[in-house]
C-alpha cells in the first residue's frame, strides 16, 4: 500500500495531522501519543494541552481494554473510544503498535465520518505512527 508520507519526512508528522484536521469537517485538533501517554505529534494544541490530551487518550484506551474483559474475555482490541461532551467530541483509536490517535472535534461532527477518516489515516501511515517498546536500560545487577 502506498503511504501518504512524503519521502524523508517520517520524523515530523505534525504536518500530517494538520492536513487531517483541515480535511475533516468540524475537526479542531489532533495528537498522536505513545501508548504510555507521551506526545509524539500534534496539531491545533499548545504543548500543555497536547500533553494533557495525550495522557487522556491513552487512559481512555486503557479503560476501553478493561471493558473488553466484560464482553470478550479480554481478548478483543479497542477500535475506538468516543467521549461526547456538551461542546465537543473526542475520538481515540489505536494508531499502530504502541501508539494512539486522538481527534477533538466540535459537537456537530459526523461520528461515522470522523471514525472512517481516522481509520484511513492510520491504515495509510501506521508504520510511521508506531512507537517501539521502551527497553529497560538498567544493568541486570542493578537494584531497583
Amino acid at each position: 500500500m502506498m503511504s501518504d508520507v512524503p519521502a524523508g519526512r517520517p520524523a515530523d508528522l505534525d504536518w500530517l495531522l494538520a492536513s487531517f484536521v483541515q480535511k475533516v469537517v468540524h475537526a479542531r485538533s489532533a495528537v498522536v501519543a505513545s501508548s504510555d501517554g507521551v506526545k509524539k505529534h500534534v496539531y491545533g494544541l499548545d504543548n500543555d494541552q497536547a500533553d494533557r490530551l495525550s495522557a487522556i487518550a491513552t487512559g481512555l484506551c486503557s479503560l476501553g481494554r478493561g471493558v473488553g474483559e466484560f464482553v470478550d474475555h479480554g481478548s478483543g482490541k479497542v477500535r475506538q473510544v468516543v467521549v461526547e461532551h456538551e461542546d465537543a467530541l473526542l475520538f481515540v483509536s489505536k494508531a499502530g503498535p504502541g501508539a494512539v490517535l486522538a481527534v477533538l472535534t466540535t459537537h456537530e461532527a459526523d461520528l461515522s465520518l470522523v471514525g472512517y477518516e481516522m481509520a484511513q489515516l492510520v491504515k495509510s501511515v501506521a508504520s510511521y505512527l508506531a512507537t517501539p517498546e521502551r527497553v529497560n536500560m538498567a544493568p541486570t545487577n542493578a537494584v531497583v
